[in-house]
């Protein structure tokens, strides 16, 4: 099943893929499918958009209705940026600072590679093992109705938060302007939320894999991870996460790109809202609702910061 997983996503992308080099050696050559070429030439946005569409959002949508499961929209959370930034970086109307360019790519890079590793580590190094929790939680509220809903709750509103969070990618490749302080800044913003967001996942993966030993010895778990970064935030991976976006859409912003901050908000909008059904989750577990109701009350949920006084019960007021 492992193998066959990873031979499906490999080979998922592959009809945009092959229709953009297609379109890139032949879009100056003089035929039938000239007024298409045309067309992609002059509309690099609509086109990716386009593809996006067909081949991710009806294409994966078809596959998870035949796997029962969606588990490769996750996976691919993570491959889709470096896709767009090589599109927009390689369609024949772009226009950019190769500096700034090569920066961008390489941060994607480095983005893509931490998260993609980061998933198979969680998932124990395997391919499609299962779905995001969110997902199956969904699909048992949706029911019957699950099979189309999906198609808008989880494929075509990737769409809306990827071309969102990933539009300072078309800026950076459709102008060309030299570095300036702000291009500093954003590269600073970016690498201080993939570093810190790799250290956060570090941190909770060793957490998860020793509670994973505990129970397998039958010992107690510990209910809850509060040291390292975790002791200033109860969600730092988030709030590197949210680091990285909010770089990305400096570099847009300093282009000229007004409404790039737009996508990196609602993207934090969404991921608060993430946030909300994590920590209902956490609260559903017995053992750990005593020890995580202290933490939501001493520890700041995204931004690090020192830990606050316990608010006290009336009978400690009294004593």
């Amino acid at each position: 099943m492992a193998l066959k997983n990873a031979l499906i996503a490999f080979m998922a992308p592959l009809p945009s893929i092959i229709f953009y080099i297609y379109f890139l050696n032949h879009h100056q050559t003089h035929h039938l499918l000239s007024p298409l070429w045309n067309w992609c030439y002059n509309h690099p946005l609509i086109l990716a958009n386009t593809l996006f569409f067909l081949n991710i959002d009806v294409g994966f949508w078809l596959i998870s209705l035949l796997q029962s499961s969606n588990w490769m929209i996750d996976l691919y959370w993570t491959v889709i940026p470096v896709l767009l930034v090589h599109y927009f970086g390689s369609h024949p109307d772009a226009e950019y600072n190769s500096w700034r360019s090569t920066v961008v790519v390489v941060l994607t890079w480095v983005w893509a590679i931490r998260l993609t590793h980061n998933y198979f580590r969680r998932e124990k190094w395997q391919w499609g093992a299962r779905e995001d929790w969110r997902f199956a939680d969904m699909a048992q509220q949706h029911g019957r109705n699950w099979w189309w809903v999906s198609f808008f709750g989880v494929y075509l509103i990737q769409q809306v938060f990827l071309f969102g969070v990933c539009l300072p990618l078309y800026f950076v490749h459709s102008v060309n302007k030299p570095l300036n302080i702000w291009d500093v800044i954003a590269l600073v913003v970016c690498v201080c939320g993939i570093v810190y967001a790799y250290f956060a996942d570090t941190q909770l993966h060793t957490f998860v894999s020793k509670n994973e030993e505990l129970k397998e010895e039958g010992k107690a778990m510990v209910p809850n991870l509060d040291e390292g970064l975790w002791y200033y935030s109860r969600h730092p991976n988030y709030f590197g996460e949210q680091l990285w976006w909010w770089g990305l859409a400096i570099f847009g912003w300093n282009l000229g790109g007004r409404w790039v901050f737009v996508g990196a908000l609602i993207n934090t909008l969404c991921l608060a809202y993430v946030t909300t059904l994590v920590e209902k989750r956490m609260l559903k577990q017995e053992y750990r609702v005593d020890a995580y109701k202290m933490y939501q009350e001493t520890t700041s949920v995204w931004v690090p910061w020192f830990k606050s006084s316990p608010k006290l019960l009336p009978k400690e007021k009294d004593s």
